[in-house]
C-alpha cells in the first residue's frame, strides 16, 4: 500500500499532519513541533503492509518515496519537499 500524507503549517512553529489511503483517513494530528516530527509521527504509526508515501507540503506534493528511502534520507526528503513548495508558489506569482 502506498498512503498520501500531507504536512501543513497551522501556525509559524507547529505543524499538523493527515496520512490517508485512496481518499480515505486513515489517521492525522496537530501541535507537532516540525515537519520532520510530522513526518516521523506520520510513519510510526503506518500500517506494517505500507510500502511507500506520497509526500505533500503546504499542498504541494514532491513526490513518492519507498519508505526505506525516507526513513535514512529524512533531513532531505523533508528539504525536498520544502524546496518544492516554495519553488512552486514562486514560479506560480511570476
Amino acid at each position: 500500500m502506498i498512503v498520501r500524507l500531507d504536512i501543513e503549517h497551522t501556525s509559524p512553529d507547529t505543524c499538523a499532519y493527515r496520512v490517508s489511503h485512496e481518499s480515505d483517513l486513515l489517521y492525522d494530528d496537530e501541535g507537532l513541533a516540525s515537519i520532520e516530527e510530522a513526518l516521523v509521527a506520520a510513519i510510526e504509526g503506518l500500517p506494517p503492509e505500507t510500502i511507500g508515501l506520497e509526500l505533500a507540503y503546504a499542498g504541494i506534493v514532491s513526490g513518492t518515496y519507498p519508505l526505506n528511502v525516507v526513513a535514512m534520507n529524512l533531513e532531505q526528503v523533508t528539504a525536498h519537499a520544502v524546496n518544492t513548495a516554495q519553488a512552486i508558489r514562486e514560479a506560480s506569482t511570476r
